[in-house]
């Protein structure tokens, strides 16, 4: 009988204790926070200045990187293009990326991982 109130009371306190102890990381979704190199900027966020709001504009969400195919004339016939907060600046602090795929006729996806 005293091993059962032990159990019950050991239970207990484990689930009172992990059920307040929940850990993560902040919601990275927020407005928006463009990314700029002006060290006068007050707001630090993800470690970039954050440009002024009221002088964001639709050209600071928009990559021309993205629109011209890779070069596909290696071996494997496949080119990889990626844009990320770091070389694009409308992405910073929303946690995405994007990538376009290229493929020559008969390329291939050679085998890789992804960190």
């Amino acid at each position: 009988m005293m091993a059962l109130k032990s159990f019950v009371l050991i239970t207990a306190i484990f689930s009172v204790v992990t059920s307040i102890s929940h850990a993560s990381d902040p919601s990275p979704l927020q407005d928006f926070c463009v990314a700029i190199n002006d060290t006068m900027a007050h707001v630090l966020v993800n470690g970039k200045f954050c440009k002024n709001p009221e002088h964001v504009t639709a050209e600071d969400f928009f990559s021309s990187s993205l629109n011209m195919p890779g070069n596909t004339s290696n071996q494997v016939g496949f080119a990889v293009t990626g844009v990320n907060g770091n070389n694009f600046s409308g992405l910073n602090t929303l946690g995405i990326s994007f990538v376009r795929f290229d493929y020559a006729p008969y390329g291939l996806d050679p085998p890789h991982i992804n960190p």
